[in-house]
């Protein structure tokens, strides 16, 4: 039987026979993986420990025949424990793990892995406003997806300007001039940052940006429908 090992975090658990779950864990190189944990819910079982949500976990499993692998061990390597103590970074922290189950396939980029590891810090870390987090995941999806706007050039392919307004064409994924459009030069400068930073801790730092931060989060949340069918 070949036994492989990996770091993982779990997306998915169900309930299985008496004591046991399916979990269905992200991987850095293996993609995406569904385990039978067998006995996890007993009281005295060493595998609990390391199959927590928000968390990164190092396992071993043995492969199966099929699509469903074996448990034999886990092991947690970091809980980010401070996410469950405030409920609105809970929530968006499960809707997380829903949204990256959904979007993954078997064998996704390990860019999505580490992606899922940066918002567990960034959740856990109660200085950064769950707003800026919002954002940079959903620019940091479009990018991983291939769905980046274009944010140097407008419509008629004039460089975009900082005393102008503008509207984005969905269709182009491309800001459209226009005299009383919802977006400029600031707006356009935070996304851009958004794609562009590592994490999402030094949005934060960008003064000014309270004011447009939620029509930013809605922008980019229509982009991932439109084109990523992320809702």
């Amino acid at each position: 039987m070949k036994q492989q090992a990996t770091e993982a975090i779990v997306l998915a658990r169900t309930s299985y026979g008496e004591a046991d779950r399916i979990l269905t864990v992200l991987t850095p190189y293996q993609g995406k993986i569904r385990l039978l944990a067998k006995g996890v819910r007993k009281i005295k079982s060493r595998l609990a420990g390391g199959i927590e949500l928000f968390s990164v976990n190092d396992i071993a499993y043995i492969v199966g025949k099929g699509d469903l692998h074996t448990l034999v061990s886990a092991r947690l390597q970091v809980n980010f424990g401070t996410i469950v103590k405030d409920i609105d970074r809970t929530m968006y922290a499960y809707d997380i793990l829903k949204m990256f189950n959904r979007i993954t396939e078997d064998s996704p980029e390990p860019e999505y892995f580490e992606l899922l590891r940066i918002l567990f810090v960034a959740l856990n870390d109660v200085s950064i406003d769950l707003n800026y987090i919002r954002l940079w995941n959903n620019m940091q999806l479009l990018k991983l997806g291939g769905h980046v706007p274009n944010m140097q050039t407008d419509t008629k392919g004039k460089p975009l300007t900082i005393d102008t307004h503008y509207t984005l064409s969905f269709d182009e994924m491309t800001f459209a001039e226009h005299t009383s459009g919802p977006f400029d030069a600031r707006h356009i400068k935070v996304l851009r940052l958004a794609l562009s930073l590592e994490t999402p801790k030094k949005l934060v730092q960008i003064q000014g940006t309270e004011s447009i931060i939620l029509p930013l989060i809605q922008l980019s949340k229509t982009m991932l429908q439109e084109h990523a069918r992320i809702t």
